[in-house]
């Protein structure tokens, strides 16, 4: 019996941040100066479609997952939909990393 799951390939999507989404592959590249190599593996679950580890976007192009909890209220989320934000990038903060 094959207990391993396959893992979705998300290449062509961090080739999509990495080409459309500067501010948005700046801020990963900052957050894995802060937690280190954790930021990237986040930005792959969230492609993947896991919930609650990363979600961006920018230019009208949507990566990631939303998040399904979490300290961004619903109203807050509305209100960047509905005035705009040039960019938005959202991780999950690992324990111990708050």
């Amino acid at each position: 019996m094959d207990t391993q799951t396959a893992k979705v390939d998300v290449s062509a999507k961090i080739v999509e941040i990495q080409t459309y989404m500067p501010e948005t592959y700046k801020a990963i590249k900052a957050k894995a100066a802060e937690i280190g190599n954790v930021a990237f593996e986040l930005v792959r679950r969230g492609l993947r479609g896991e919930t609650n580890c990363f979600y961006a976007f920018e230019g009208g192009r949507v990566v990631g997952t939303p998040f399904a909890t979490g300290p961004l209220p619903d109203h807050v989320a509305k209100l960047m939909v509905e005035f705009g934000c040039s960019f938005v990038c959202i991780f999950h903060t690992p324990e111990g990393q708050a």
